[in-house]
């Protein structure tokens, strides 16, 4: 009987962990996270930058918007350059993603 307990628990750990404060890497998400990287570039050259970000607490409460749209219209941007996004979290409890648009 306790073995069965010990396998169920963590197997629900695992199952609520799997999903937890994770985003955007070039190299996997890992206990502390804080990395940069590339989305897209075009041949163009920004003046101005927009961010737009989202969260996770947990993998249970996520909000926020981090769409390029959302960082065109913060930055006043009509013509993207170049998007890059940000991570940052420490794993399960906590995370945040950024994108980062430039443009004109």
């Amino acid at each position: 009987m306790l073995k069965k307990i010990a396998v169920a628990s963590a197997l629900t750990s695992v199952v609520l962990l799997s999903g937890c404060a994770t985003g955007l890497s070039p190299v996997g998400v890992g206990l502390i996270t804080d990395v940069k990287g590339p989305i897209t570039a075009t041949d163009k050259n920004g003046s101005k930058t927009g961010t737009a970000c989202a969260s996770t607490i947990i993998g249970l409460i996520n909000q926020g918007d981090a769409s390029i749209q959302a960082a065109k219209a913060e930055g006043g941007i009509k013509t993207v350059a170049s998007v890059d996004y940000h991570t940052k979290g420490f794993y399960p409890f906590v995370g945040k993603t950024c994108i980062i648009v430039t443009g004109d």
